[in-house]
């Protein structure tokens, strides 16, 4: 079955002479995103109890927010367009990892590594991926630490594991993520943009300096 964009897809139900059969077609694509909102729910879930443990063993929480999004349609189909392949239904789910995508934003560094460990072990999550943009930070001075799990979600006729895409950060990381993607916009149109990238990279070692002199501090309270 192939996709289109959200506005073609209500344009065929608007204009359709058999809407029935039209909503019929856009069904399976449906499915899939209810897959991945289950598969999301799953992970929210194991988090909030490894967040419930944690606290109760040590009587403070390993990480500050959960977020999670699944991909707008119009996104999945650009992101196909540009590994050109054809859009399906079997191609978008054998070929994109982050369509569910959970955001963890600890409070220390070290908590990453600890919650990440926790979630990996468990027995019904298999591993797909790890990239860890902590210890490797990209050129930019991008860290996080990204998981792609699979997990299982139970429907009322099967159990089917989905990719979900697990990224881990501290609050200084996610806040300088967050500003850099809102300037890099800005940033093409500069005529030095190289010097903006310098100063982005200088704000990203400063931030992680923080991040590990605030942990230092940390375990010295404990």
């Amino acid at each position: 079955m192939s996709l289109a964009t959200d506005e073609m897809s209500m344009e065929l139900l608007v204009n359709s002479e058999n809407p029935e059969a039209a909503l019929r077609n856009m069904q399976p694509f449906i499915n899939l995103m209810m897959y991945y909102e289950c598969a999301l729910m799953e992970i929210e879930t194991k988090l909030k109890v490894l967040n419930s443990e944690f606290a109760l063993q040590h009587n403070r929480n390993p990480f500050e927010s959960i977020k999670c999004r699944v991909k707008k349609p119009i996104s999945i189909i650009e992101k196909m367009k540009k590994k050109n392949l054809d859009i399906t239904i079997e191609n978008i789910e054998n070929n994109l990892t982050d369509i569910a995508g959970v955001r963890v934003i600890c409070s220390f560094p070290e908590d990453i590594y600890t919650v990440s460990e926790l979630l990996s072990k468990q027995d019904d999550i298999n591993v797909v991926q790890v990239k860890d943009y902590i210890r490797n930070p990209k050129s930019n001075g991008y860290r996080s630490l990204h998981l792609i799990v699979e997990v299982p979600i139970f429907l009322s006729n099967q159990k089917k594991y989905m990719k979900v895409e697990v990224q881990f950060r501290t609050i200084a990381m996610d806040f300088w993520a967050s500003l850099d993607h809102k300037l890099k916009y800005k940033k093409d149109n500069l005529k030095h943009p190289e010097i903006i990238a310098q100063e982005l990279k200088k704000c990203a070692d400063m931030v992680t300096a923080m991040d590990y002199k605030m942990q230092e501090i940390r375990n010295m309270l404990d």
